[in-house]
């Protein structure tokens, strides 16, 4: 990972105005027409997208590797098994971010690899009718996640 990603410990914490409960959940249904590996599939693509962006520094090189932890928390987001939460404890994904200095335009590369991979919604079997409310979680998830104001 790149060190223009990491937080300054005396740098000031930037809080975003939605506050956590700014997202609302994905419907809970998109696991059961997608099933485990679909989702595990979708995960290890939006990951390698990562890898190819601006961003890439924040991640390690082990990318799909990377995508197989986050895609436990998806699993259990989208209706599945609480696996994430089983094996690591309770998500806290903001506190679990700190360390990383996240800006607004980060935040935009992010979602921008994440709609690419969702631009073939059939490639993961993804329920279309549930795609604007995932893609709108997706908005306001990664607004909390933002912890640094912009340069």
């Amino acid at each position: 990972m790149t060190e223009k990603f990491f937080r300054k410990a005396d740098s000031p914490l930037h809080v975003p105005d939605s506050g956590p409960g700014g997202a609302e959940p994905p419907s809970r249904e998109i696991y059961a027409a997608m099933g485990e590996e679909n989702i595990k599939a979708m995960l290890r693509d939006f990951y390698l997208q990562l890898g190819e962006s601006a961003i890439a520094g924040m991640f390690p090189r082990e990318l799909v590797r990377a995508s197989e932890r986050s895609a436990l928390f998806f699993i259990g987001l989208l209706g599945g098994p609480p696996v994430y939460m089983q094996t690591y404890g309770p998500p806290r994904m903001r506190a679990r971010h700190l360390p990383f200095r996240i800006t607004d335009a980060h935040r935009r590369e992010w979602l921008a690899c994440f709609y690419r991979v969702l631009e073939q919604p059939e490639r993961y079997q993804f329920p279309v009718e549930h795609l604007e409310g995932f893609k709108k979680f997706l908005e306001g998830f990664s607004g909390w996640m933002v912890n640094t104001a912009e340069d």
